[in-house]
């Protein structure tokens, strides 16, 4: 009888959850919460979602955590995990691209970009008539030199994993999480001197949209590399089984790349005036 139910493949069946419905009832709560509070009302619904999220997140992984100690996560499983992330950095990158494409769109073609505080055109010119923008040889070079550097960092630490290096797994981390802090503290002080609004015009929209998705992308990823760093101190990784190290490694990776995109255009392109007339 036991043999009828022994496992003869290696994929995972993975047991019933709870997690799926808990996080889209967080999910749906924290999105209804956010449209209130937007509208003036109380901020707890949409506080109570966000904890629900993170709350799932925490158990789920967890439990993934746990079957990969069993041995669920066999080369077949594995290989599923690598795909996922790849579809999931593909629809992140596709996320950017809809930021990208509005800011191109308001500054390639100026004559239809609107102030809308004062609804009128913005003078055919970009950025627009009024706006100030950033210079990008100041926090926005530093911030970049710092996540440049911070890839360099993570990349030590994965071959340090690879050839059996905790110690300098751990050093690898300490100084990426480190440099993802000191990134996401420049970028609120940037924010806090800006010389233009998120409302009232294009430029200033497009510009917190792209920069502030990514900064909450970097916040996000800091997350999982400190995660990581807690399960090395645990003794989780091998040099053969590490897949929840390169799942972070890569949206980080990805964090850097779409970085170097939003300097050169967002910032530099912008600053240099070379918006079409």
């Amino acid at each position: 009888m036991a043999e009828g139910h022994a496992k003869h493949h290696d994929y995972h069946v993975v047991d019933p959850s709870p997690w799926p419905i808990i996080g889209a009832i967080a999910a749906f709560v924290g999105a209804s919460g956010a449209v209130l509070w937007m509208h003036g009302g109380s901020a707890l619904p949409m506080s109570l979602g966000l904890l629900g999220i993170c709350y799932t997140m925490f158990g789920w992984w967890r439990d993934i955590v746990r079957e990969g100690h069993i041995g669920f996560h066999t080369n077949v499983v594995q290989i599923g995990f690598r795909y996922g992330t790849i579809l999931f950095i593909a629809s992140e990158v596709m996320f950017f691209v809809a930021w990208f494409w509005a800011f191109f769109d308001a500054s390639l073609f100026t004559g239809e970009a609107i102030n809308y505080q004062r609804m009128e055109f913005t003078g055919g010119v970009w950025p627009p008539k009024g706006i100030e923008p950033l210079s990008p040889w100041h926090l926005p070079l530093l911030n970049t030199l710092i996540l440049l550097t911070s890839a360099t960092t993570l990349t030590w630490a994965h071959h340090a994993l690879l050839e059996g290096d905790r110690q300098g797994v751990k050093w690898g981390l300490w100084c990426t999480v480190g440099l993802g802090l000191i990134f996401s503290l420049c970028q609120a002080y940037e924010y806090l001197h800006v010389h233009f609004a998120f409302s009232g015009n294009i430029y200033g929209a497009t510009f917190f949209m792209a920069t502030g998705f990514h900064g909450f992308h970097v916040i996000v990823g800091t997350i999982f590399l400190i995660v990581c760093l807690l399960r090395v101190y645990l003794g989780d990784f091998t040099p053969q089984k590490h897949f929840g190290f390169e799942a972070a490694a890569w949206y980080w990776h990805f964090v850097d790349v779409v970085w170097l995109f939003l300097f050169t255009f967002i910032y530099v392109w912008a600053a240099a005036g070379h918006g079409g007339h």
